[in-house]
Formats: structure tokens, sequence, C-alpha cells
């Protein structure tokens, strides 16, 4: 009531605010007066009308609160009689779980079992790859859980006979080799239809390469990355076998050693862990082994002319001893001495075309290693970086810098110890050149010698 009234009061005192701002501003005092005086009146004839209207209506306001207070009454009623309904229903309810209960009896302990056994089945199922041959198997395990999970449905006779089915059926699949037809995902995301060779629970093959079984998405897929060519072969070798005993490399683990092999770098992978370094030793190396290449080719056949020229009385400038040997030609007449300066004078042009790029090689042989070196030093700083940023949690983290710092050590002797090498085999080679140009000197010059003592004679 009394907030009835406010109410009244509000909007009484806003009509008066209308009221007075819509008429002229007072003049003077008197008239100032007269409008307050005039605005009373209005306001109380406003107020009566409001009252009459209130008083009105105030009969049929307190019939709908008698309606409103019946209702309730009526709803309360209502509220105890379910009420009453839901313990009853309760109380049956629970009679009726204990009879049904004391009715299953040892048939509740063998379905505890058969839940048990269907949920190891299901798991067993959803991870085995003899499910590409058999799909949907595991549809029938879920609605046997279900049901032995429920107390109001109990799997049949049939049901169970199924689940003992299923599982020897996986006991006996897993001994046996068998080809079969499927869909194959390729790497590309493509798809095609094609025989695949299933060996027992452990392995999937098919045109010469290693499968997957992926559980989640229930698909044969071609693994990303093939193993090396000595199990990719023995793939072939399985598939066009008919019978008897082959050679087949299988993964006992169901994968997990499949994915170890797959995972291990290859040659390039490796190459590209040295980093920068690791390609500037390879570079080196294969500059050295054009040279070692270069030398070996003109070495060998400096040699072979020079053996030909041995055994030739045509002298001839192609080689370097039909080049010394012309040298004497051109100089019979002089003295010993002088025939000995001349001939060393043209094996001293020659030697520096035998000995050739001799001294590069062998500083190659010597920088790659400390080219590993420097590689190695600066995967260690990469990794105590690595170490300093992000600590030594994870060593994923720092395998970076200590594969960069291995590899290039490697790069630097492997590239160290061919070349090395080698140039001793070219080195080699350049010598008996030269001392064959030697040999040959020294015995044109005791000939000459002996020429000369005769004349003398």
């Amino acid at each position: 009531m009394k907030k009835l009234i406010t109410i009244i009061l509000a909007v009484a005192f806003g009509g008066l605010a209308a009221t007075a701002s819509a008429q002229q501003p007072a003049q003077n005092l008197d008239e100032l007066l007269e409008m307050v005086k005039q605005g009373k009146i209005n306001e109380t004839a406003e107020h009566r009308k409001r009252e009459q209207e209130f008083l009105a209506r105030k009969a049929d306001q307190q019939k709908l609160l008698q309606q409103a207070e019946a209702e309730q009454r009526a709803e309360e009623r209502r509220s105890d009689r379910l009420e009453a309904e839901f313990n009853a229903n309760e109380e049956k309810l629970a009679q009726l779980q204990e009879e049904l209960s004391n009715e299953l009896g040892a048939l509740k302990e063998l379905f505890g079992v058969l839940q048990q056994v269907s949920g190891d089945a299901r798991g067993i199922f959803d991870a085995s790859i003899i499910s590409a041959q058999y799909p949907n198997r595991e549809e029938f395990l879920d609605e046997l859980i279900q049901k032995t999970a429920s107390s109001s449905k109990l799997p049949t006779i049939e049901e169970i006979e199924r689940l003992w089915y299923e599982v020897q059926r996986e006991m006996t699949e897993s001994g046996k080799v068998v080809k079969f037809n499927t869909t194959v995902q390729y790497p590309d995301g493509s798809t095609e239809d094609k025989e695949v060779v299933r060996v027992g629970t452990f392995n999937l093959v098919s045109d010469g390469k290693y499968l997957e079984w992926s559980a989640g998405a229930k698909r044969v897929s071609e693994l990303v990355r093939q193993p090396a060519e000595r199990f990719r072969s023995t793939v072939s070798d399985l598939q066009s076998a008919t019978d008897g005993f082959t050679a087949f490399a299988l993964d006992p683990s169901r994968g997990s050693i499949l994915a170890l092999l797959i995972q291990t770098p290859s040659i390039g992978e490796r190459i590209d862990q040295g980093g920068t370094i690791g390609y500037l030793i390879l570079a080196i190396g294969a500059v050295g082994l054009l040279l070692i290449i270069y030398c070996f080719v003109t070495l060998f056949s400096a040699n072979s002319k020079v053996k030909k020229q041995i055994r030739s009385d045509v002298v001839s400038t192609d080689n370097p001893l039909g080049r010394v040997l012309s040298v004497y030609d051109a100089n019979k007449t002089v003295d010993v001495e002088t025939l000995e300066l001349k001939l060393d004078e043209a094996i001293l042009k020659e030697t520096p075309a035998l000995e050739r790029f001799l001294v590069m090689i062998k500083i190659i042989s010597a920088v790659a290693p400390l080219m590993g070196l420097l590689g190695t030093v600066t995967g260690m700083i990469v990794t105590f970086q690595s170490m300093t940023l992000f600590g030594t949690g994870d060593p994923k983290l720092m395998a970076g810098g200590i594969s960069q710092a291995l590899m290039t050590t490697v790069l630097g002797i492997v590239v160290a110890l061919p070349t090395l090498f080698l140039h001793s085999v070219v080195a080699g080679m350049s010598k008996r050149v030269i001392h064959t140009l030697e040999e040959q000197s020294a015995g044109i010059i005791a000939v000459h010698a002996e020429q000369q003592s005769g004349k003398g004679a």
C-alpha cells in the first residue's frame, strides 16, 4: 500500500511540474501566487480522480489476489501428491532392483567378467592390424559392453559365443601370413585399392614397401619414409613367394622398431647436420679429389710415355724423358760438366709439371680436420647457448649443436684420410718419373764421359 501511494505522489508531482513548465513565467509576485494556487487546485482535482479510479479497481485486485492464493494452494496439494508418488516409485524400484539381483545370482559375476574381457578385446582389436582385414569388429564389442553394463538389457547366448569366436579368430590369424585387398592411402593423400600382405599381427606390406595401420582413422597407409633397402628387399621376396620359407625383416614390436629405423637420418641429413662448415669441408674435399684425379691422369700418362721412350731409339718431345734426351742431342760435343748442368737444368724444368698441385693436395689433407675442429667448437657454443636459454631439461634442444659438433669432426676426418692417402700415391708416381729422368741423365753423362775419355786416349 505504501508503495502504491509513493507511485501516485510521484505521478502527481510530475504532472504539476509539467503544468508549471507549460505556462508562461510569472511577471510579479501576485501572478506567481495565482499560478501556485491554480496549480494546487488542478493537482487536488487530479488526485481525487485517481483516488476514485483506485477505489473502483480495489475490488478487482482483491479478486485476483484470492484467485492467486487458490492456485497456490492447489499447486501445493499437487506437489505433495507427486512427492508421495515419487517416494513410492523409489521404494518400488529398489524392491525390483533387489529382486533382479536375486534372480541374476551367479550371472552377475559372469557379466562382470564378460564386460572386462570385452573391454580388453576391444583395446586389442582397435590396435591390431588384423582389423584391416576384418573391419568393424569393435562395433559389436561396444554394444556388448553396453549390455553387460546395463541393468535393463542382458547379452544373449549368441553374443557371448560371438565374443569367444572373435577372440579365437584373433589368436588364429596372428599365426598366418595372408593376402587380402584393402584401400591403401599414399603419403600424398591419394588412395588405391590393392593387394596387401599381412604377416601375423606384426607387419603389413605391399609393392615392396611397409604399411601401417592407423587405429584412429581406421585405414591402412603407406609409411611416409621407408627403412633401408636391405629391409625392403625382403618385402619383395615375401610378396613373390608362394610356399616354403622366405627371409623377411619382421618387426616383433608391432611398429616400434620400424618407427625407430625410419627415424635414422640418411647420409644427406647427416651432412646437413654439419651446417655451413660441413659443406665447406665437403667443398674443399671435392677440390682435392679433382686435383688428385688430374695429377693421377697426368702422371700416369707421363710415366707411360717415359717407359715407351726408354724402349724406343727415336727421341720424342711429347714426354719428359724425350725432352731431356733432346737436350743431350743438342749438346753432344760439350764437355761432361757442361752436359751435366744442361741435363740438370732440363730435369728442373720438368719437375714443376710433375709435382703440380701436390702441395695443394697436402694442404687440403691438413686443413680438413682443422675445419672439422672449428665446426666442433662452434657446435659446442650452440649447445651451451641452448643450455643457457632453456636449461638441460630437454635434450632435444641441445641435439642440434651436438650433431653439428660431431658431424663436422667426422667430415673433416673423412676428407683428410683419403686425401692424405691419395696424396702419397700421386707423390710416389711423381717421384718415380723424376727418378727415371735422373737415372737416365746419369747414364747419359756416364756414357758421354767414357766417350770423352776414349777420344782423349
